[in-house]
């Protein structure tokens, strides 16, 4: 025990389990967690080891005398029917009949027919009404008899006259052999919601935040406090409404563990697969399911959106539709509801090779993957691959609260908007578009209702949830800027002080922090930036920093250590400086100094063969103490004898210098035929500045704006 553990048997008694004994009962229990974990609230909820003990004992026999399998439900009938009354464990729900006055139940696993709920239960767990309750009970059974047919056999006896069928009564619910005799939830029936955000003054905010992580079943010991926050991300679907998350990363770090065991109110889509139907509703007002899933359910996940399929070929729009409004039509009706979407999938490679080639949302299937008003729709992409795989460390054995509890916190809190909360110190930049605010907004609010539902946050916490929430949303739109290019030119997301606009912020995501590799301004004189696939074959950016002292024309190069094939394409670039700098610059006296360079590997994709023309460049600047162009990325293989590559794979060439923020990138003539099948997004604010073809003096002259 800790001291989180101490103040959780104080202020949550009854609704507070030991996260390994979850663990240890699922192992031999096909049950619900949060059904499982109410009954450990209620006979394990101490720190008497004696007491648990007893109490797991108990919960045992419980589960295997009382529980409704499916597959037992004909002999459980039958053990009510021999018995007279039998206590057993299942679901119920219950519905008003209007007409006859009576509450219609019927259970998820016991296989009989409709009967009637006494009222006092349905009007003191009001949450049979909605959606259903699990519940001990025990059901009496009551042996039908017809009256007619008894009153006759008493005048008549054997004679007794018989009705025909035809004539018979109809059997209603009221006619149900089986009763309830005695109901006890074994869900929370109803949440004191006021009394449990009251308790959250007693916690610090790492205290409350921790109590989160081990009530989902997490060790938060474990993690750092990004890793943290992501976790609590994973729970905004469930008490934000209409809030649409997508997680893409590595396979194994949990991404669908919430909606699946923590919640009763989530759907999990295995597979991703469904049908416009199903999730949006029947074209038929008179029909019960005519609201589909997401009237039904608070959160609907798709485990893994590559496989997506809509045969409906309308139902892309729809989501679009409900996404972004709450709202969608289905033949003449307009259909309000809040369920969350939350997309998940599984990226295959390191998320540097991905923006190499592509964006983060092309695990999508093709249906969605270049539609950017989908995905601009999204309000937050949480980063799968920051998230440490599940290993049993990860697994926490302290106190938390039963998933019943988080859950039904997570429901009520619902209906309350924080959103309020970030005006009272902060602005947002004019990078804001209308979508940008409501994503940010939406993040913020379901982040501060999760760890201040008392409301009572300051400034910093204001604004560390606030840099949190348009990190994610700035992910979106640097996805958005490489799909569609200028329309989503604006990816800048920040704020201000509400005290000091001047004091303004800039949030950034960290796997685009190339962007500041080439900068947009003049570099030292000998400063180049060269592109070309390393000797791992990864297309990389390599900045060369040479610098020109006085000395008798020796070279000297740092960075490359032994490399042989690297070292001799830098010695290339030297001798064709020697033989033909004059030519770049007259009057250079290149004899009288030496020549030093570093080699950086800005990237750390290993060493490149294929950057001694950005080197030849480099050598002409430091000598003549001219910078290059700005922003200016160099290609190309300049070889010992003079002559020069054709520049291979030029769409990977373009896209790594616009993504490390190159503006201007130096190409032959030649390669203007290559240009026409590069993407359009590519090219889009990159100038290619040519040279003639097998000329290094024209490209050095071009490079130096000579």
């Amino acid at each position: 025990m800790d001291g989180l553990d101490g103040k959780l048997l104080e202020h949550f008694a009854g609704k507070i389990v030991r996260k390994d004994l979850t663990a240890l009962m699922k192992r031999g229990a096909n049950v619900p967690t949060f059904v499982l974990e109410y009954l450990l609230g209620m006979y394990c909820s101490t720190d008497d080891e004696e007491a648990v003990a007893e109490g797991l004992d108990r919960i045992r026999r419980i589960l295997t005398d009382n529980y409704v399998r499916p597959d037992e439900s004909e002999r459980i009938k039958s053990k009510i029917r021999e018995l007279g009354r039998f206590t057993i464990i299942d679901k119920v729900t219950a519905k008003l009949d209007e007409y006859k006055d009576i509450y219609v139940a019927s259970f998820a696993n016991l296989t009989i027919e409709p009967f009637v709920m006494p009222a006092e239960y349905v009007r003191d767990y009001s949450k049979i009404l909605q959606g259903g309750i699990w519940c001990i009970m025990s059901i009496e059974y009551r042996h039908p008899v017809d009256e007619e047919d008894e009153f006759g056999m008493e005048v008549f006896g054997d004679d007794a006259p018989r009705r025909s069928k035809a004539k018979r009564k109809k059997r209603g619910p009221e006619d149900s052999p089986f009763s309830v005799a005695s109901l006890t939830p074994i869900q929370m029936p109803n949440l004191d919601l006021d009394a449990m955000i009251d308790e959250r003054q007693y916690f610090t905010r790492d205290e409350w935040l921790n109590m989160l992580l081990r009530s989902a079943g997490y060790e938060p010991s474990e993690l750092s406090e990004k890793e943290r926050l992501h976790f609590i991300e994973r729970m905004v679907p469930l008490i934000e409404r209409n809030y649409n998350l997508c997680e893409l990363g590595p396979r194994g770090t949990g991404k669908s563990h919430i909606y699946k065991e923590v919640s009763p109110y989530a759907i999990l889509l295995s597979g991703g697969q469904t049908t416009t139907a199903n999730l949006f509703g029947r074209m038929n007002s008179m029909r019960a399911d005519r609201v589909g899933l997401v009237g039904h359910w608070d959160c609907v996940t798709f485990d893994e959106v590559a496989g997506m399929r809509f045969k409906d070929t309308n139902a892309v729009q729809i989501m679009k539709d409900y996404m972004a409004s709450g709202s969608y039509a289905r033949g003449r009706d307009q259909i309000n509801a809040d369920a969350s979407m939350v997309f998940e999938g599984n990226i295959n490679d390191t998320v540097q090779n991905v923006l190499k080639t592509t964006h983060l949302f092309d695990p999508f299937p093709p249906e969605f993957n270049n539609d950017s008003a989908f995905f601009d729709r999204i309000h937050y992409y949480l980063p799968g691959w920051e998230i440490p795989k599940m290993r049993s460390s990860l697994l926490t054995g302290h106190y938390g609260l039963i998933t019943d509890c988080l859950s039904e916190f997570c429901k009520e809190m619902r209906r309350k908007d924080f959103t309020h909360h970030i005006d009272r110190y902060f602005r947002f930049n004019s990078d804001f578009n209308k979508r940008d605010e409501i994503a940010v907004r939406k993040t913020f609010s379901g982040l501060a209702k999760l760890l201040f539902p008392d409301e009572a946050m300051d400034k910093d916490d204001v604004r560390w949830l606030l840099d949190y929430a348009i990190e994610g949303r700035r992910r979106v739109k640097e996805q958005l800027k490489i799909m569609a290019g200028v329309e989503f030119i604006d990816v800048n997301l920040g704020y201000m002080d509400a005290d000091n606009p001047q004091d303004v912020h800039v949030v950034r995501v960290p796997e685009q922090s190339e962007d500041t590799l080439i900068p947009d301004g003049p570099l030292l004189s000998g400063h180049v930036f060269g592109v070309g696939r390393s000797q791992g074959g990864e297309v990389a950016v390599y900045k060369l920093e040479n610098k020109a002292v006085a000395g008798e024309c020796k070279f000297k190069h740092e960075g490359v250590a032994f490399n042989k094939p690297v070292r001799d394409t830098l010695e290339a670039a030297f001798d064709n400086f020697v033989n033909l700098a004059n030519r770049v610059a007259p009057g250079m006296h290149i004899g009288s100094k030496d020549y030093l360079l570093f080699y950086n590997d800005l990237q750390s994709k290993g060493l490149s063969e294929e950057v001694s023309l950005a080197e030849f460049v480099g050598l002409c600047s430091a000598a003549c103490n001219r910078p290059v162009m700005p922003a200016l990325a160099i290609p190309g293989i300049l070889r010992m004898s003079g002559s020069m590559d054709e520049i291979r794979g030029l769409e990977d060439i373009m896209r790594v210098a616009k993504n490390a923020g190159a503006k201007r990138v130096i190409l032959p003539l030649s390669a203007i035929a290559g240009l026409q099948s590069v993407s359009s997004e590519i090219i889009s604010g990159l100038s290619p500045v040519f040279y003639m073809d097998g000329d290094p003096v024209d490209a050095a002259k071009k490079a130096l704006d000579l």
